[in-house]
């Protein structure tokens, strides 16, 4: 004979595991409302991802209660290369992307104002300028297809070479890698052999002599081991001969779908404090690795005044070139370097 008090109890604990389980899903369903797939081309280990671009996912997964998960993919896991990081936040590939705004030549023109040569002061005044001249100028231009979260400069630019460069003679034949458009242009202006390719490609083409050179800033040095393919560093104190600008982007559609007090914390980890932070953070990135170079016993060459103001003149023709190649373009380049100018010097 069926006891019924026995029965029930059985669908009564029945009934309440099912309701754990099913509030345990509810209750991970509502932990992670939100996955991010953020893209970039360094390794996990570099300073970039590791100072800048990990505290900031981190910060938002705490912010959010954990209802968004920003999974990290660095040196380009998600397939691709480097100069397609844009399109495929654009295309929404991926959620987030870190990039080079020059490793797209041309598409974002009003951004290279400040890879002009000797421009930069320093990296955090820039990228606070960078960001307010894109408000002004770029958001609804060059910028139109994603969201920026944040743009920046990293700091003074070094040249990193085989053969030890001070004077502009030494660069005549010599290969060096350059990161972006402006700065192509420049060595070319300046005798060198410019030879475009991506950050992760130095490390390989510096050993097999495709190139003898590179520019790069020195926090970036570590992560490549630059210091132990060239033995002759070329810095150039109090005037930065040029820097790089980057984009850190999502995908405007993902942006677009977050419940508005998700849209408000990515909102508040976004903008000119963050872009500010992170040239900072770039910047200050630098010391370590030079740090390391000085202790294997490179040859950092150190620039005076003199010697700097005879690579100044020379690069003036780049400046020239870009502002000529802006008006023809409609952009009016000499307003658009006063601007900039203007936003660094407050």
């Amino acid at each position: 004979m069926i006891n019924l008090n026995k029965t029930i109890a059985k669908l009564a604990a029945a009934a309440a595991v099912s309701a754990v389980a099913l509030a345990g899903t509810a209750s991970s369903s509502f932990a992670q409302e939100v996955t991010l797939r953020m893209h970039q081309f360094l390794p996990a280990q570099a300073n970039v991802p590791k100072n800048v671009l990990y505290p900031w996912a981190d910060k938002i997964e705490a912010e959010s209660g954990g209802r968004i998960k920003v999974e990290r993919y660095p040196s380009m896991q998600l397939g691709g290369k480097p100069p397609e990081l844009i399109d495929q936040v654009v295309d929404g590939v991926v959620d987030i992307v870190w990039t080079v705004a020059g490793y797209t030549p041309g598409r974002f023109p009003r951004a290279e104002v400040f890879e002009l040569p000797f421009t930069m002061g320093d990296a955090e005044t820039m990228s606070r300028a960078y960001w307010k001249l894109a408000e002004e100028t770029m958001m609804d231009e060059d910028f139109a297809r994603f969201k920026p979260l944040g743009l920046w400069v990293h700091g003074p630019g070094v040249i990193h070479s085989s053969k030890p460069i001070s004077s502009l003679d030494d660069l005549n034949g010599v290969k060096l890698r350059a990161p972006t458009r402006m700065t192509n242009k420049l060595f070319s202006n300046l005798g060198a052999t410019p030879v475009g390719m991506p950050v992760p490609a130095i490390p390989e083409a510096l050993s097999k002599g495709v190139i003898d050179a590179t520019v790069i800033p020195w926090e970036v040095v570590g992560a490549l081991k630059v210091n132990e393919l060239v033995g002759n560093h070329t810095e150039f104190p109090g005037d930065a001969l040029y820097t790089t600008t980057f984009i850190f982007a999502m995908n405007k559609e993902k942006y677009d779908s977050l419940p508005d007090d998700l849209k408000a914390i990515i909102d508040a980890n976004s903008g000119e404090e963050f872009s500010a932070f992170a040239g900072k953070q770039m910047q200050s990135d630098d010391a370590g690795p030079r740090a390391a170079a000085v202790d294997k016993g490179n040859n950092i060459i150190t620039l005076t005044p003199e010697q700097i103001a005879e690579w100044k003149a020379a690069a003036q023709a780049t400046s020239d070139e870009w502002v000529a190649e802006m008006d023809g373009k409609g952009l009016d380049g000499k307003a658009l370097k006063d601007r900039a100018a203007e936003l660094m010097a407050n």
